[in-house]
């Protein structure tokens, strides 16, 4: 059950819950909640996909080996598990100090735990004692609204809003959270907001009741806030974004606000405590406003880079030393339940970039003979038609560089035959 002793933690990921950006903030909420905080990961929201336990034991070993933390399978995939796995789960979470729970579908989880105590057990964390972070899908459900992202995006339904678990509204924030909001996978096509773009968040923040507003968070960016004192930060890559009406404010990261604030520039109003700005772009279909590229893509275009570099450079260790640091990052990535492509172009660039080194390897061990034998011949042409023009201070100059060069000629009756000097042993 919940400890009236602990600190009060909601924490919002916009996306990368499992990747290096991240790993500080789930370090500084696990250390406010001491030694043995008993946290649990709740699968619901990707209970549906085949590859359910991957995810999980990918998060777990992201815990376990980045953040340095244990947490504990609160494993409850579908609503039609038996009583013994339901009541497990169920129990798992009123005994943890932190749920967490993150990508999959949110319209999903929210069928699963309908009628069951999940909902009331974290709402009960956040009003009695405990840390409750969500983050993609999850953060998803937070609010009192929730998109079913699936299916408007790969369904092609009419936008529309679910009732959400409403965790927020008793908290002072009566918001439909959107997660994903600087969403750039789309390319040549709008999905900002959650896959939604602007035109489908336009239909929808219409339908919003008067008091309700929207609560972006970027990619890769956490809004955590201390119910007990009130205050909030904003911390990762992006920035959280209050939109009402079309009328956006950014908190960008490194922002420390309070939850009066955020409500305050849903209205329009001036916060007194944080350094926020109005974000004109969301008025204007046309004019999106610039969104960040995934981390992971960013640092791979610059090893990709270094290594092309390094090998213009003929520097063959900077190169290596790109193809080492590439690997490592790929393994620091690896716990990313992220459904983007990524990490495969992070391992083809590997793989392509271990291919070019030995392609350069094999040139490397051919007989030096074959490499330069083309540009010899025709010197050696040169100077023949030098001597049969009786030049023999142009002949001479040619066999002289040639020799500099350590390339030994040998005239005889039959004609003219070359060889590379042995390059003597250093003492």
């Amino acid at each position: 059950m919940a400890d009236e002793g602990l600190p009060r933690i909601l924490t919002i990921m916009g996306s990368g819950e499992t990747t290096p950006t991240m790993v500080r903030v789930h370090r500084a909420v696990f250390d406010r909640l001491g030694s043995s905080p008993g946290a649990v990961l709740l699968d619901t929201p990707y209970g549906f996909q085949e590859n359910a336990q991957d995810i999980s034991n990918r998060a777990v070993e992201y815990f376990r080996d980045s953040v340095g933390r244990p947490i504990t399978v609160a494993s409850l995939l579908s609503a039609d598990v038996d009583s013994l796995t339901r009541e497990t789960a169920i129990a798992r979470i009123r005994g943890a100090k932190l749920a967490f729970a993150g990508p999959g579908s949110p319209s999903y989880a929210l069928r699963q735990w309908e009628g069951t105590e999940i909902p009331r057990l974290l709402a009960d964390k956040l009003a009695r004692g405990g840390a409750v972070t969500m983050a993609s899908a999850a953060a998803l459900t937070l609010g009192r609204f929730t998109i079913p992202v699936y299916e408007i995006y790969k369904v092609g339904e009419d936008p529309r809003w679910l009732p959400g678990l409403d965790l927020l509204t008793p908290l002072g924030l009566p918001v439909a959270v959107v997660p994903h909001y600087d969403n750039a996978e789309g390319g040549n096509h709008d999905t900002r907001f959650c896959y939604l773009g602007e035109r489908r968040l336009r239909v929808l923040e219409a339908e919003l009741p008067l008091e309700v507003f929207i609560l972006g968070v970027d990619g890769h960016t956490a809004l955590v806030v201390d119910l007990d004192s009130g205050r909030a930060e904003v911390l990762g890559l992006g920035v959280v974004t209050v939109r009402k009406d079309g009328r956006s404010t950014v908190f960008p990261a490194g922002s420390s606000l309070t939850i009066a604030d955020l409500v305050a520039a849903a209205h329009g109003e001036s916060g007194a405590a944080v350094a926020a700005r109005p974000d004109r772009a969301a008025d204007a279909e046309a004019a999106p406003r610039a969104v960040e590229g995934h981390p992971l893509r960013d640092e791979v275009a610059r090893l990709d880079a270094v290594f092309g570099a390094s090998l213009d450079q003929c520097d063959a260790a900077a190169a290596v030393r790109a193809i080492l640091t590439l690997e490592e990052t790929i393994q620091a990535w690896a716990g990313d339940t992220d459904q983007s492509d990524a990490l495969a172009v992070a391992r083809s660039t590997l793989r392509s970039a271990i291919v070019c080194l030995g392609e350069l390897a094999t040139e490397g061990t051919r007989d030096p003979r074959e490499l330069i034998a083309p540009f010899v011949d025709a010197l050696l042409t040169e100077r023949l038609r030098a001597r049969a023009d009786r030049d023999w201070a142009a002949a001479d100059a040619i066999r002289d560089r040639l020799l500099a060069a350590g390339i030994e000629i040998h005239d005889a009756p039959e004609g003219t035959t070359w060889e590379l000097r042995a390059t003597e042993p250093v003492a």
